[in-house]
Parts: C-alpha cells; sequence; structure tokens
C-alpha cells in the first residue's frame, strides 16, 4: 500500500470513529452555544464530541460517508488521490465558511465553528498533499494498472 493509499485509509478510519463516537452519548457533552445564536436548524444530537467538537446528527453522518469513502477510496493509488484532492477541496471550504458567522451553521444543517476549524484546515492541509503535491512515479502507476487488469481478466 502506497502513502496516498494509507492517508485515505487512516482519514477514512478517523473519520469512521468520529461519526460512530458522535452517535455515543456519553462522548457528547451538551452544547455551549446555542443553537439559535449559530443558527443551528437541526439540534437533534447537538453538542461537543470529546468536549472539542460541536456535531449533530448530521454532522455525525458526514463524518461516516467521509469515512466510509476513504475506506473505499484507500483501495488503488488512483482512487485516493481523487479522494485526497476531493476531500482537500472540501475541506478548505468547510474551513473557510467556519471562520464566518453566516456560514458556521452550513445553511443551518450542522455546526463546523470552533475547533472544528482548525480540525478540517489542518485534515484539508494533509490530504492536499497526498491529493496533489505527491506524485507517484510511473512504474507506481503501471504496477497498479497491471494488478488491476489481470484482476479484472481473473472475473
Amino acid at each position: 500500500m502506497k502513502p496516498g493509499q494509507q492517508f485515505a485509509l487512516i482519514i477514512g478510519i478517523v473519520f469512521v470513529l468520529l461519526g460512530v463516537a458522535g452517535f455515543i452519548p456519553g462522548l457528547v457533552q451538551p452544547p455551549t452555544a446555542d443553537p439559535d445564536a449559530v443558527n443551528l436548524g437541526v439540534t437533534n444530537g447537538y453538542g461537543y464530541l470529546l468536549g472539542l467538537f460541536p456535531v449533530n446528527l448530521i454532522h455525525n453522518l458526514v463524518h461516516l460517508i467521509v469515512g466510509l469513502l476513504g475506506i473505499i477510496g484507500s483501495l488503488s493509488l488512483g482512487s485516493a488521490r481523487l479522494y485526497s484532492g476531493a476531500f482537500a477541496i472540501s475541506y478548505w471550504l468547510i474551513a473557510l465558511m467556519g471562520l464566518f458567522p453566516p456560514t458556521q451553521s452550513t445553511l443551518g444543517l450542522m455546526p463546523i465553528f470552533g475547533n472544528n476549524v482548525w480540525f478540517n484546515a489542518m485534515a484539508a492541509a494533509i490530504a492536499t498533499y497526498f491529493g496533489f503535491i505527491a506524485k507517484p512515479d510511473l512504474a507506481e502507476l503501471r504496477e497498479q494498472d497491471l494488478r488491476n487488469q489481470a484482476a479484472s481478466t481473473k472475473s
């Protein structure tokens, strides 16, 4: 498994764990920010995961989906790079949205303020490296293509 695939797998596992943890009441503390003050319309499951990260039901579901996509994306180098690039663009945008009060609730759907901002920016920065900067050499890509072709001819 190449480093880009390892990143997709690791970030996938982390996000699945975050998504699952958001559904465990003992890991989610009562919210410190009033849902009305942050324009949050979906208050189901609203609280602070590990006392640090504001989450709600939709946020937890997004974490699960992003995590599962990362795990699936880790299966090949090409899909891992695609996942990392899409993750980087999306999470840079989400981090920026978390800086401005009108967009901190993602149109009232999920909280992306507070500690979510730096966490999302950090994850986006690492994903930027694996999605856009780190270039696999041609031998790695050719080797992956040959394995994929061999697997498809066996089926």
